[in-house]
C-alpha cells in the first residue's frame, strides 16, 4: 500500500536510480496514473515495454515503487504503484558529500528539464484548451525578501495547502466525481539569488 509520507531520498544508490531521465518520466507518469502497468506507462513515454519493464524494476529495486494489485482479469501483467505520497530530497542528507550533491543535483536538473518541457507544452498547447482552464491556469513570479526560516515556513505552508487540495481531489475522484477533472501541474520555486 503507498505510504501517504514523502520517501526522502538519503542514499547515493537511490538517488542515482530516480536521477535518470526516462527513470523520472515513469515515476511522473506513474504517480499521476496512480496504478499501471509497463505497457501502459510505454505507451505514455513512447518507449519499448521491455526498456520500461527493466526501469520500473530498478525503481522498484530502490523502493521507489512497488506492485500494485492486478486491475485485469488476466493477471498476467504487473501492476504497478508509488510507494509513497511524494519524494523529497534535503540538503543535510547530501551536504559534505561531493558524490551525494552530484547526484542530488543531477536529480534537481532532470525535474527542472522535464517541468519546464511540460510547462512549455502547455503554452504551446494552451489555445486547445477550454477557456476556463485557460483563465484558470496560474503563472506569476514574487520577488519577496525572505530570511532563510521565513522561506522554510513558506514551503510548509505551501506544501501543506497543496496537500490538502490534492486529498482532496483524489477522495472526490475515489468517489467517483471526475467530471471536469484534469490532471494540473503546480511547480514551485523559492531559493535565494543575489541582483
Amino acid at each position: 500500500m503507498t505510504s501517504q509520507e514523502n520517501r526522502r531520498i538519503d542514499d547515493l544508490g537511490t538517488l542515482k536510480a530516480i536521477a535518470h531521465p526516462l527513470r523520472m518520466r515513469l515515476y511522473r507518469a506513474l504517480f499521476v496514473a496512480r496504478t499501471a502497468t509497463a505497457s501502459q506507462l510505454a505507451e505514455q513515454v513512447d518507449e519499448a515495454v521491455s526498456l520500461v519493464s527493466y526501469h520500473l524494476r530498478k525503481l522498484a529495486e530502490h523502493g521507489l515503487i512497488e506492485e500494485a494489485e492486478t486491475q485485469s482479469t488476466d493477471g498476467r501483467e504487473r501492476w504497478w504503484q508509488p510507494s509513497s505520497y511524494g519524494l523529497s530530497i534535503r540538503d543535510e542528507d547530501v551536504r559534505g558529500n561531493p558524490e551525494m550533491a552530484a547526484a542530488s543535483d543531477a536529480v534537481g536538473r532532470t525535474i527542472h528539464e522535464q517541468r519546464t518541457a511540460l510547462h512549455r507544452r502547455f503554452i504551446d498547447e494552451r489555445l486547445t484548451w477550454p477557456d476556463e482552464w485557460r483563465s484558470a491556469a496560474i503563472s506569476s513570479e514574487w520577488l519577496p525578501r525572505l530570511t532563510a526560516a521565513e522561506l522554510a515556513a513558506l514551503g510548509d505552508e505551501l506544501d501543506a495547502l497543496l496537500k490538502k487540495y490534492d486529498q482532496r481531489a483524489r477522495a472526490a475522484e475515489a468517489a467517483g466525481d471526475t467530471e471536469g477533472r484534469e490532471n494540473v501541474a503546480i511547480h514551485l520555486h523559492g531559493f535565494p539569488y543575489r541582483g
